[in-house]
């Protein structure tokens, strides 16, 4: 979360300007209030309400939660609302929205986590795009149209990631009710999903890069860009060939990958635009 939302104040600042300049203090708490505040919030609510007992993600054996564990979020989250009145009116409206988001996607009788298709929009969108415009927005620059085709591709990239965080938990999310986006239309439809959101997502990276002028003398660019596509690309067709043997473990291997894969493209999304 640190990262990609650093990758819109890296795309906002460059390189050479990030650490230092007049913009830095603010970045630095957009960052943290983003990070701890709203993010830490979002996932103590999930929890809350979720009530995990097998394994997610980084967690083995999750525990019960806490009994105040919800009320907690909500502070957590408002106060980090309140630290944005700080910060321009672009980072303010981003993480109001996102705050509203994270109490519909978790909290009854909403829970739109349930409901195939609202999750997956709840989250590319606050995740995959909201996140680092929240890192552009907090310096107070002016958004240029190819960073707003970045920002904006990030959105279908994550739509591809979010069915693949979700297909080894299909016998969790059975057992709690939750009919996700990949429980709904299974493995393989789920796999064509992520291949759909990822040829998107690098077209529209393709357009910014030639909104920004790019040119012959910017191979190193689309390098970075080639080398980043074609690790999606590997990752997906290996997976979408082997998913009939693979078991939920494998599954979960799978999701690991996806989230280095994801990392990459951070890296290259910066070092292409903001070297």
């Amino acid at each position: 979360m640190a990262a990609h939302t650093l990758v819109g104040y890296l795309l906002a600042v460059g390189l050479h300007g990030a650490l230092g300049g007049e913009r830095l203090g603010a970045a630095l708490l957009g960052l943290a209030l983003w990070v701890v505040r709203l993010n830490g919030g979002t996932l103590a609510i999930n929890s809350a309400y979720d009530r995990d007992e097998d394994d997610i993600a980084y967690l083995r054996r999750p525990p019960p939660p806490p009994r105040y564990l919800a009320g907690f979020a909500a502070a957590l989250m408002l106060t980090g609302l309140l630290g944005s009145l700080a910060l321009p009116i672009g980072y303010r409206l981003a993480y109001l929205v996102c705050v509203v988001l994270s109490v519909l996607y978790s909290v009854p009788p909403f829970r739109l986590k349930s409901v195939p298709g609202a999750d997956w929009l709840i989250n590319m969108w606050g995740f995959g795009t909201l996140t680092p415009y929240a890192g552009w927005a907090a310096t107070g620059l002016p958004l240029r149209p190819a960073a707003a085709l970045i920002l904006i591709g990030f959105g279908p990239l994550f739509a591809a990631l979010y069915p693949l965080t979700q297909i080894y938990q299909f016998e969790e999310d059975s057992r709690r009710g939750d009919r996700t986006l990949a429980r709904s239309v299974g493995i393989k439809r789920s796999l064509l999903v992520s291949i759909g959101g990822a040829a998107l997502s690098f077209a529209l990276f393709t357009a910014a890069g030639k909104l920004a002028g790019w040119g012959p003398d910017d191979g190193w660019r689309w390098g970075a860009l080639a080398v980043s596509a074609a690790a999606w690309g590997f990752m997906l067709l290996r997976w979408l060939q082997r998913h009939r043997q693979m078991t939920a473990r494998d599954h979960q291997s799978g999701m690991y990958r996806a989230l280095a894969v994801w990392a990459l493209t951070d890296v290259a999304v910066v070092f292409a635009w903001a070297a």
